[in-house]
């Protein structure tokens, strides 16, 4: 071009803006310096100017209205020449909305707090700003976050408090039309919850809403999110956080449907013209900006979450990078790519005139002054040009969303899903496609409606890519299917796992992490409401608060409807406790604790209940009552998932006694029925599952001897015909059920035995053979056996037990108290019970996470290392084997052994 015809193009431009646009006629006459630098062709030294007027002002709010006003009228006129390319605009004018967030947050912190960094207040930018794609008359759409911790403020400022003011003080600033204009609109109104929440929201709380609470249209905001303003780093450490929930791997079909109901729903409630013309919207009308975003951004969502190369947040360069992944066409990417940047070009001419935030033509002579300003020869030309730009624009969008692609179940036609199967690494997936679609045919009842399947549809795409990753894709899937079967309604159950995401993800973990609760859920998918609230991640209360939840609700309750309460409520805090270690959300060692006092509280409500309904028959025996010995994980408050109940039934009083009843017993007989009756409440299944499985062979004369044994025959059999296997097994007795003086009286005759005066010899002789002998009859079931492999937990039990009854010491049930008082009397080394507590962690997690105790591999050998509190599955082993050596060194110390770790 020669330097008259540069000259001319910029004559001009500076003649239709004053010609054409009130608002840039008015700007140049108040900039005559940046005028004639524009006027001479000196469009990059005008906008230098243009940035640093109002540099000299100290009233943030003044200065920012003059650089805007400047900036605005340069980036105009360089527009209207030709010589700066939409793209350059956009990011111009989006740079000026970093730096005005930026200065503002500045301002309104060091207001109240002098020198003050702006750390912990952060702006994020959403829509057009985080794109880098503003117009000239945008809205922006910041979230602003902050971090109590590090957020400035006096010291008698609450942390909510000043960032509530800060907050309305940068609205205030940017947003108020003084005499000299204002400088960018701010919406917060994409903030999570914004209807109830305040302004800006703890980066705690939006973690926790977009982990669980957030909605589709949300995640779909977030493609073209970045931190702007403030604290740049931590904004960037947020978005970083919440990746997983933008970017999902799965190919997420569903979001061709929700963007095409969102498109019908736009285009039904457009007032506008339908076609180019007055009244024409050129964002939201058919073929406008907005459906080519919508084209851009659906197919991000699908393909992003595998692809990372699609993760960015302009509009053309997302295009790009489609056709470049082969995604969609390279004629496609080209023509939408150009159609958005002349559609924005004819967006701006409309913005220019008044400075107004419209995207509809106007009518009369105003359409022909926004042609004329373009450059248009009249109002028809710039209609003409529109329409061509639009219809080609249309087609491709319609057949993005066009509903034949999408089948009567909500699933894609073709192949499309069995694409999808296939590359998330399921084995036949042509079968398994036939299967899923099987689901919405009748085959499920919950999938009969449209809305159940539409619901479900949202839901699919994630949920099968979370089963790919299962250890065993193919059980999780049955574990599925098992637990939609039993559903017995699924619209509101689909709805809120996608409203709740943090939800779905938990059970998705379930189906595929935690074998045992699957199943669980399986039998009884009203467990997952037991996770809806946040108190199911608390420990259970103790055992008195347990037994009162325990009771039945409905006053004078029969004896079924008591049973079946101790099982709902069991049932739902043991799935709760399952859900928390498989989550890592407490200590595995507090979780076995929660599990023990619920088994205790069980036990206890369902002995009152069986003796209340055996009393109505055989009435009571006289001065006598029945007591319940807890053994083993029980008796030691340690329980697992997989924890069978090792319990001796014991009754007070004398057995030449008989019950009062209408049929009366002996009393022998009258408490072997009755812990019969005990037993059974607790462990044959009913309509709400069976709880726990009943071991009663460690009472006297085990297998053979009768269920329950009087207090008197307990104690003499302990202490003259018991086996040191038997003492050892004594050393973890508790009493959980009975009168307070009744247990504080088999507790004390326990101790008694067990502090018996002993032939060290002997007992060390006993405990060499007997470990011998499991050794060979129960070795080791896998890797991750930390109960029975050489060095493991039974090793260590064996320990501690034969010190307990060598000593006549530390006798008390938990075995970690009593590894720690033997360590304090220096007989055992310290370091056990860092190997105690390793192996017992390993053992709870193991028994739900890996309960073939095999390797795991993938995220399931990552669940089991959180769990333990170890950095990762390497971390966790490496501390596993060096448990073990801790253990066979003080096994050798001790008995003079050494033990053959393998």
């Amino acid at each position: 071009m020669s330097e008259a015809d540069d000259q001319a193009r910029w004559t001009s431009a500076i003649d239709r803006a004053r010609g054409h646009s009130p608002f840039l006629g008015n700007a140049l006459g108040r900039m005559p310096d940046i005028e004639a630098m524009l006027a001479a062709g000196q469009y990059e030294d005008a906008i230098a100017a243009a940035k640093a007027a109002g540099s000299d002002i100290e009233d943030t709010g003044l200065s920012l209205r003059r650089e805007r006003l400047a900036l605005s009228a340069v980036l105009a006129l360089g527009d209207l020449a030709g010589a700066l390319p939409v793209g350059r605009v956009m990011a111009e004018l989006s740079s000026l909305a970093d730096r005005a967030l930026d200065r503002a947050i500045g301002a309104v912190i060091r207001k109240r707090v002098p020198d003050a960094e702006p750390a912990g207040l952060i702006a994020l930018a959403l829509g057009k700003h985080g794109a880098g794609e503003l117009n000239y008359s945008s809205d922006i759409d910041p979230i602003l976050l902050y971090d109590p911790d590090t957020l400035p403020r006096r010291e008698r400022d609450e942390p909510g408090e000043a960032a509530q003011r800060y907050a309305r003080e940068i609205v205030q600033m940017l947003s108020s039309n003084t005499a000299e204009g204002y400088v960018f609109r701010v919406d917060l109104r994409l903030r999570p919850a914004s209807e109830v929440s305040p302004l800006a929201i703890p980066v705690g709380a939006a973690l926790s809403h977009y982990e669980s609470s957030a909605l589709t249209w949300e995640r779909a905001a977030f493609i073209r999110a970045r931190s702007a303003a403030g604290d740049i780093a931590a904004g960037e450490q947020f978005l970083e956080s919440i990746r997983p929930f933008v970017w999902r791997r799965s190919l997420d079909f569903g979001a061709i449907e929700e963007i095409g109901r969102l498109t019908a729903r736009i285009r039904t409630a457009h007032k506008g013209a339908s076609q180019p013309g007055p009244g024409f919207n050129v964002k939201q009308g058919r073929g406008g900006i907005r459906e080519i975003e919508f084209f851009a951004q659906t197919h991000q969502l699908i393909h992003g979450g595998r692809n990372p190369s699609l993760r960015l947040r302009g509009t053309r360069p997302a295009l790009d990078a489609l056709a470049a992944a082969e995604i969609i066409s390279a004629d496609d990417a080209a023509m939408l790519g150009e159609s958005y940047d002349r559609l924005r070009v004819i967006e701006h001419r409309l913005q220019m005139v008044h400075d107004r935030q419209t995207h509809s033509l106007p009518e009369g002579e105003a359409l022909d002054n926004v042609a004329r300003l373009g450059g248009y020869q009249d109002a028809t030309a710039l209609v003409d040009d529109l329409a061509a730009l639009t219809v080609r624009v249309a087609a491709r969008y319609d057949r993005l969303i066009d509903v034949e692609d999408i089948g009567s179940d909500g699933t894609p036609n073709g192949d499309t899903l069995v694409d999808n199967l296939e590359q998330l690494g399921f084995a036949d997936p042509a079968a398994l496609a036939t299967r899923i679609r099987s689901w919405s045919e009748g085959h499920i009842r919950a999938l009969r409606s449209p809305a159940a399947i539409s619901a479900f549809d949202a839901i699919l795409p994630a949920l099968l890519e979370a089963l790919s990753e299962a250890p065993d894709p193919d059980h999780a899937l049955l574990r599925w299917e098992n637990f939609l079967t039993k559903a017995p309604s699924a619209i509101n159950l689909f709805r809120l796992l996608e409203a709740r995401p943090g939800l779905f993800e938990q059970l998705v973990r379930i189906l595929t992490l935690a074998g045992p609760l699957a199943d669980e859920l399986g039998r009884r998918p009203d467990l997952l409401d037991s996770l809806i609230d946040r108190s199911a991640f608390d420990l259970p209360g103790d055992v008195v608060e347990l037994i009162q939840q325990m009771a039945p609700i409905e006053a004078g309750a029969d004896y079924e409807r008591a049973l079946d309460r101790i099982r709902i409520v069991t049932g739902e805090k043991r799935f709760a406790l399952g859900t928390q270690l498989m989550e890592g959300a407490h200590d595995p060692l507090d979780i076995a604790a929660g599990l023990s006092r619920l088994a205790e509280a069980g036990l206890n409500v369902a002995v009152t209940a069986a003796v209340q309904e055996f009393e109505k028959t055989h009435g009571t025996v006289s001065g006598s009552e029945l007591v319940v010995l807890g053994l083993g994980r029980l008796g030691g408050g340690a329980l697992t998932h997989a924890s069978d109940l090792d319990m001796v039934y014991v009754f007070t009083g004398s057995h030449e006694q008989e019950s009062d009843g209408a049929r009366p017993l002996g009393a022998t007989l009258y408490y072997n029925r009755l812990a019969q009756r005990v037993s059974a409440a607790l462990s044959v299944p009913t309509a709400h599952g069976a709880l726990y499985e009943i071991d009663t062979r460690l009472r006297p004369q085990g297998a053979q001897g009768p269920l329950a044994v009087s207090l008197d025959s307990f104690v003499r059999y302990q202490a003259q015909d018991a086996w040191t296997w038997e003492h050892m097994a004594l050393t973890r007795a508790r009493p959980i059920v009975g009168s307070d003086q009744a247990r504080s009286v088999l507790a004390g005759a326990i101790t008694d035995v067990l502090s018996a005066p002993r032939d060290a010899g002997v007992l060390r002789s006993d405990v060499l053979k007997m470990r011998a002998e499991m050794a060979q009859h129960k070795p080791a079931k896998g890797v991750l056996d930390a109960k029975l492999v050489r060095g493991g937990l039974v090793d260590l039990e064996f320990l501690a037990h034969f010190l307990q009854l060598r000593e006549g010491a530390a006798l008390v049930p938990d075995l970690r108290a009593a590894i720690s008082e033997l360590a304090r009397m220096d007989k055992l080394p310290s370091d056990m019970m860092d190997a105690h507590d390793h192996l017992t962690r390993l053992l709870i997690a193991g028994r739900l996470l890996a309960p073939d105790l095999a390797e795991p591999a993938g995220a399931a050998a990552t669940a089991l290392a959180k769990a333990c509190q170890c950095r990762n599955y390497a971390d966790l082993m490496e501390q596993f084997d060096s448990a073990r050596r801790q253990v066979a060194d003080c096994w050798h110390d001790i008995f003079e052994h050494r033990l053959e770790l393998n």
